[in-house]
């Protein structure tokens, strides 16, 4: 008889979220379980439910996933995953909550491109600043982006307590180094902008968070990167499909080049796919994390 095989989505939401199970269905699994409302201390027994009820060969033929919207949520779920599996019971493992760790990862990938090919700098050499910092993609950008060598600043909107929390949270956690600060106001957003070298948006679709007046005057600007694909643009002059285009509205950084969401959704749709595939391709089972994402985004970019 052949061996079927098998995901089970794990989520700590009251859903799962469509487009993953949309990407897992497209990776080509036969059987897709969605597990919502899952807490961190049902996990561990989710976990050797999953295993024990396949045999070897058959455990070989299942994964898991692990979605929600909390990435410190997700980290810690695979942490519990991995302590549940006992040998020759192993399944693979790819956590991507609220498909955030592929999302930033094609875009510090992309951005990381552009910089070295239009301005012959690393990551290293730049400050970068991530407005919707404290939101999933925007924590995984900082923390990649960090992690890559930039001195990185996460923004919230709102709260400064907010962003220096989540700052010193996920640099504990991750090994980075991360600044916070709040941004409400033009003047205030200009004064962020004025210092980087890069912009990362990671906002909520459909709101313009950047416009022109905020960024004419900077004279430092390199790169910007803006995943929101709803008009209008978080960032005012980035079109949905540039990957290295000239930004027309940074007069005062004349060399500054953009990066658009097309052009990062098609990378980070790439990479998901490939990732959910290769839960059952490898031999040995595996966890991806964000970690695994930007080394394979690096490649696809």
């Amino acid at each position: 008889m052949t061996t079927r095989t098998v995901l089970h989505m794990l989520s700590p939401r009251p859903q799962v979220s469509p487009f993953d199970i949309n990407m897992a269905v497209d990776a080509g699994f036969d059987m897709i379980f969605p597990h919502a409302n899952v807490s961190p201390d049902q996990v561990y027994g989710l976990t050797q439910d999953i295993i024990f009820s396949r045999v070897p060969k058959g455990v070989k033929e299942t994964a898991i996933f692990i979605g929600g919207r909390d990435i410190g949520i997700a980290l810690d779920m695979m942490e519990t995953v991995k302590k549940a599996m006992v040998p020759p019971f192993e399944v693979s493992v790819l956590a991507d909550p609220s498909g955030a760790f592929t999302t930033a990862t094609a875009l510090v990938a992309s951005v990381e491109k552009q910089l070295k090919e239009k301005h012959d700098l690393e990551m290293k050499d730049c400050r970068a600043v991530v407005f919707g910092g404290t939101g999933p993609v925007g924590i995984s950008t900082g923390v990649i982006a960090s992690l890559a060598g930039a001195d990185v600043t996460l923004v919230d909107h709102l709260s400064l307590d907010t962003a220096m929390q989540t700052a010193a949270e996920y640099s504990r956690r991750c090994g980075c180094h991360l600044k916070g600060t709040f941004s409400s106001s033009g003047a205030s957003k200009s004064w962020l902008v004025n210092r980087a070298d890069i912009l990362f948006n990671t906002t909520k679709a459909g709101i313009q968070v950047l416009d022109k007046e905020m960024l004419e005057d900077t004279t430092r600007l390199k790169v910007v990167g803006d995943v929101n694909a709803v008009p209008p643009a978080g960032v005012e002059g980035v079109k949905a499909k540039d990957m290295g285009a000239p930004l027309s509205t940074t007069p005062n950084s004349p060399d500054a080049v953009s990066v658009g969401p097309l052009a990062v959704g098609g990378i980070k749709y790439k990479l998901q796919n490939a990732m959910l595939r290769d839960l059952l391709r490898t031999e040995e089972h595996v966890y991806f994390d964000f970690r695994e994402a930007f080394t394979r985004a690096r490649r696809l970019v």
